[in-house]
């Protein structure tokens, strides 16, 4: 980013002329004096710009980075296009922020326009926003969107991310809302129980797929049975995953949601990341957030424009929709630049090698005693039973700390492990190698 100078003292001398004061305190003259501050901040004084440098390397030395990962539960790393980081790092990107005067904002709107285009097109579904905070944010809002005065309960199925169900739990209780989890079975939903629950006070249904334990959902039969009792359907989706699994659109989903931060986010330890979020048309005035469209000016040119913003910075607050406000259009730029520099292709292809990968790293533990919990079949994470109990897991995962490793995540008496197309192939015979000699006693 380039140099934000301040301006000068003539130039402060300037304006402070224009508007008739002859200095800076002429700005406070109606503040009282027993509440100014008459001494300098207590707070360290300037550093030179090399003395800050090492000040910040020296903080982020700190920091612990594994060069192999076999974690995911939420947040992925996948391999980044160098053009995507080039491009977000505009100093026009990077200081964007709400395009409150579009007619002025017309390359950040096109940004928009184009992020909900490719977001549309990877989820098969008719219509998308801008500007969730997280697919955790994005789940909540699909319920919120879902709800009516008849309909106040939302299904949400027990093998979605803890994280998302406490999220819309959250939501759900500050709006009144009572949600019920669909048990599982097998480590993917109980359809029959699922059955068994919707009635006419049921509102949505919450799958996510593939679901926390990487085990691949019967989405289209959870859609319809949804649908013959008058509720809606809400998606959650994994956007890699999607490149090569029906999409929301081929399951009938009304709402389809997820994370953005495998498309083109790094992980940087929790953030900042992206929900997107589409639907069909019969729901597109409920979507939270803003949508830009395309339309044409008084000559006739292409021209792109705020949308449906229902939004309680636009209308009464009682009748607002959403409480979203940020713009997150940095992030949604990077998944844009992301998905454009690696088409359909490199999507498919990225998705096929993390599921291949996964796929192989399951056939790996289980040679050695680690075999998997759930039959049903995976995307590119699994669950693996450990054959000791809780604290040697723990210990088998510090180990493989100790030799540059994350491994997966330690869930109740097994592991989350997740690969994706960046992990090689002696990576994971290295892993599969050191937990055989752990169980053996061969590794400390």
């Amino acid at each position: 980013m380039g140099n934000y100078l301040p301006s000068t003292k003539a130039q402060q001398q300037e304006m402070l002329e224009a508007i008739g004061l002859s200095s800076l305190d002429g700005l406070y003259a109606d503040i009282p004096q027993s509440i100014r501050l008459s001494r300098p901040l207590n707070i360290p004084g300037g550093k030179a710009e090399l003395e800050v440098l090492r000040t910040m390397k020296s903080l982020a030395n700190k920091n612990k980075t594994f060069g192999t990962i076999f974690r995911g539960a939420g947040a992925y790393r996948h391999y980044i296009p160098s053009i995507v980081k080039s491009v977000v790092s505009k100093e026009v990107f990077v200081t964007a922020y709400t395009p409150y005067q579009a007619e002025i904002s017309q390359g950040l709107l096109q940004s928009i326009f184009e992020y909900q285009t490719m977001v549309c097109e990877l989820t098969g579904m008719d219509v998308s926003n801008a500007s969730v905070y997280d697919g955790a944010t994005a789940a909540a809002e699909a319920v919120s969107m879902c709800r009516s005065n008849k309909r106040k309960k939302a299904l949400v199925s027990a093998t979605a991310h803890p994280d998302v169900i406490e999220t819309i739990k959250a939501y759900c209780w500050a709006a009144g809302t009572d949600v019920e989890l669909i048990p599982e079975l097998g480590g993917a939903t109980d359809l029959s129980a699922l059955e068994a629950l919707v009635d006419e006070s049921v509102s949505c249904v919450y799958l996510q797929q593939p679901n926390y334990f990487g085990v691949i959902e019967g989405a289209e039969n959870a859609s319809k049975i949804a649908h013959e009792k008058g509720a809606k359907f809400i998606m959650g989706i994994n956007p890699i995953a999607a490149a090569i699994l029906k999409t929301p659109g081929e399951c009938n989903a009304d709402i389809a949601v997820g994370e953005g931060q495998p498309l083109g986010l790094p992980l940087s330890f929790g953030g900042p990341y992206l929900g997107f979020m589409a639907s069909t048309n019969e729901l597109m005035r409920k979507l939270p957030g803003r949508i830009v469209g395309e339309a044409k000016d008084r000559n006739g040119r292409r021209a792109f424009v705020l949308t449906l913003q229902a939004r309680e910075q636009h209308i009464r607050r009682e009748k607002a929709g959403s409480n979203v406000c940020s713009n997150q259009a940095l992030c949604a730029m990077a998944a844009s630049v992301y998905m454009s520099a690696m088409g359909p292709s490199g999507l498919c292809g990225a998705a096929g090698q993390s599921m291949a990968k996964a796929h192989y790293l399951a056939g790996g533990l289980e040679k050695i005693g680690h075999k998997r919990k759930h039959s049903g079949e995976f995307f590119h994470e699994f669950v693996t039973v450990a054959p000791y109990g809780e604290e040697k897991i723990s210990q088998m995962l510090q180990m493989l700390e100790a030799n540059g490793i994350l491994g997966g995540l330690q869930l109740n008496g097994g592991v989350l492990w997740c690969c994706t197309e960046i992990n090689t192939k002696e990576e994971m015979d290295f892993l599969v190698s050191l937990i055989k000699q752990f169980d053996e006693g061969g590794v400390a």
